[in-house]
């Protein structure tokens, strides 16, 4: 804050007050699942927004948007390595006994009660789960 960046100073303000109404929200003290959780919410959506401003051409909005995904990513515990996401959506597919990509739910499920639930961008583990089910 004594620096003056205002991208960092934005950024972490922006944070901030989305941790605040996620707790409001859910109506439930703020921790460590909660304000992890908020976080990639807000890297996936400043993500996702930078995609449509490189469509449209706005550099300057992609670059800020860069800058403020940068700074947020600094506050978020390292995923886990693609051997050991594998790893345990094998042993959820085995503890759920799922046949079919109608049990994905089931699996996905049994994933977020994972303690490495934090650390794990379902996301792709969704996409890894289909690929996985007949």
């Amino acid at each position: 804050m004594k620096a003056r960046d205002a991208t960092t100073i934005m950024a972490l303000r922006t944070a901030d007050a989305a941790i605040k109404r996620a707790a409001m929200d859910a109506n439930r003290e703020i921790d460590d699942p909660l304000v992890i959780t908020t976080l990639r919410k807000a890297v996936k959506n400043l993500a996702d927004a930078k995609i449509d401003f490189e469509k449209g051409g706005r550099a300057d909005l992609v670059a800020a948007n860069e800058a403020e995904i940068r700074t947020l990513e600094k506050y978020l515990p390292k995923g886990l390595e693609a051997s050991q996401v594998d790893a345990l959506i094998a042993e959820a597919i085995q503890e759920t006994g799922a046949q079919s990509k109608k049990d994905m739910g089931k699996v996905i499920a049994a994933l977020k009660k994972r303690p490495e639930a934090a650390q794990i961008d379902f996301g792709a583990v969704s996409r890894q789960v289909q690929a996985k089910l007949p």
